[in-house]
């Protein structure tokens, strides 16, 4: 492969809507990835229990499919090759998987590797949606400023894949995340919106196709949305709220106070995220 940058998705932590998932799987269908690896015993890392496998009909036979991680490669005529990584967050053997992980992407000499995701967080769906992040290496620095991603200052619970991320620059392989932030009051199966901001920031990085279909999905989904709103007025003045502060801060890029919500709208956002934990 010719240096090639590796573009992974981590299911279930950091794929809200599905956003990793449709932005790889539609990298892969534009330029006919192959798969070129998958977990010999996925049961090694995962808990069948909480990823369960799935019974299916085939030409009258009962088949099962065994939840697992697998990679895809894809050859581009210009610029870098791409590594597609579809991982699972693992229940067992931890250091392990991220060993392995880590051990395929120097064989395969990646020059670059980027997490892929989606997040849920007080904004609105009426306002361009924000992306956050972080890049080692001067490169990647520079074209994560230039696709409009902003440094991300998320402290709390993560994954254990996120070290996969962290032992990258010692083995000299540039890294960056792009996370998509959603609403909070929105919970799509598929969120279209936030897979076509994620794909107009990749094009911007790698001249990748931005898929028109889902942009015109996402415009549908939000007319749908501002509908429910006009039918909950509570909801309407949450968003209403969001809006003054994305406002706020798009207008102040720059350290500071942001503008508090009222305590009735930060309590029923707060039972909202409660809500968001228990599902």
């Amino acid at each position: 492969m010719r240096e090639p940058h590796a573009l992974a998705m981590l299911r279930p932590w950091i794929d809200v809507g599905n956003v990793g998932t449709l932005t790889l799987n539609w990298l892969e269908r534009q330029y006919g990835a192959r798969e070129v690896a998958r977990l010999s015993r996925p049961g090694t890392f995962f808990d069948f229990t909480r990823y369960r496998p799935v019974i299916y009909f085939s030409e009258g036979q009962r088949q099962v499919v065994v939840p697992n991680a697998y990679v895809t490669c894809a050859r581009r005529q210009e610029g870098n090759d791409f590594l597609f990584l579809h991982l699972m967050e693992p229940h067992a053997c931890s250091e392990l998987y991220v060993d392995s992980v880590v051990r395929l992407l120097t064989t395969l000499g990646v020059q670059r590797y980027c997490l892929l995701g989606s997040m849920y967080d007080l904004v609105p769906h009426t306002r361009p949606l924000l992306i956050s992040g972080a890049a080692v290496g001067e490169s990647a620095e520079q074209q994560m400023a230039t696709a409009g991603v902003e440094p991300s200052d998320y402290e709390g619970p993560t994954t254990i894949a996120f070290l996969v991320s962290q032992r990258m620059p010692e083995l000299d392989i540039e890294t960056s995340t792009m996370i998509v932030h959603l609403p909070q009051y929105t919970q799509l199966e598929e969120d279209y919106a936030g897979f076509a901001r994620l794909m107009t920031a990749l094009s911007s990085l790698y001249g990748t196709p931005v898929d028109q279909a889902a942009v015109a999905k996402s415009h549908l989904q939000n007319k749908e949305i501002d509908l429910a709103l006009e039918k909950n007025p509570q909801l309407k003045s949450v968003v209403e709220q969001l809006e003054k502060r994305y406002d706020a801060r798009t207008k102040a890029k720059k350290e500071g106070e942001m503008p508090r919500l009222s305590p009735e709208i930060e309590n029923f956002l707060r039972e909202m995220g409660k809500r968001f934990g228990q599902n």
